[in-house]
């Protein structure tokens, strides 16, 4: 696990989200070099956020960042070639209602990727597509933008939420525990039982 008190999924993307927090709040070019400067400020910001005490802001403030920013792929930077492409893959389907959700078919599930990002992406989570970006980098995950990120963990909250997943214990991926979050891209029905 990426600290002892992560016990649950929840608490496993608050974490991430207060890694990024510690990111922006320090300058620090990547989530490894955040924890190993700023420890005690990732646990702060965690149990924060994990007691109501913080909470993170309205998934519209990243959407008006990614409107603002150079035009460019989320992923890869490239300028050529952009579509929209969904953090969350639109044809999750946990619920029925997935089909319509809000959440997941609306401008804040979207970034800008170019072609080749968005084919190789397909249907993964972010967490697994950058894996397979960077499969000899113990800690991938540190190569995803912040505001990608930020925006793909509100997202993939409010998936399980719908779930119910958010207090259950990572359990898919002890090895590499941010998977456990994509985990209910990969296999939707499971998460429900």
């Amino acid at each position: 696990m990426p600290d002892r008190d992560v016990k649950t999924i929840r608490d496993l993307i608050y974490y991430q989200y207060a890694k990024i927090i510690t990111r922006r709040a320090f300058s620090a070019p990547d989530g490894q070099e955040a924890k190993r400067q700023h420890y005690g400020f990732i646990k702060q910001t965690f149990r924060q956020l994990k007691s109501g005490e913080k909470s993170w802001s309205d998934i519209t403030r990243e959407d008006w960042q990614l409107v603002e920013a150079e035009r460019a792929c989320g992923y890869c930077g490239a300028t050529e070639n952009l579509h929209k492409e969904h953090l969350v893959p639109k044809s999750l389907c946990i619920r029925p209602e997935c089909a319509t959700c809000g959440t997941i078919q609306s401008i804040h599930n979207q970034v800008f990727a170019c072609g080749p990002c968005n084919t190789q992406k397909g249907t993964m989570g972010l967490y697994e597509f950058f894996r397979s970006r960077h499969p000899t980098e113990p800690k991938f995950y540190d190569r995803i933008p912040p505001l990608l990120e930020k925006k793909y963990l509100k997202t993939i909250y409010n998936c399980h939420n719908c779930a119910g997943t958010l207090d259950k214990e990572p359990i898919t991926r002890r090895d590499i525990p941010v998977l456990d979050i994509d985990a209910i891209i990969q296999n939707p029905r499971s998460a429900l039982s």
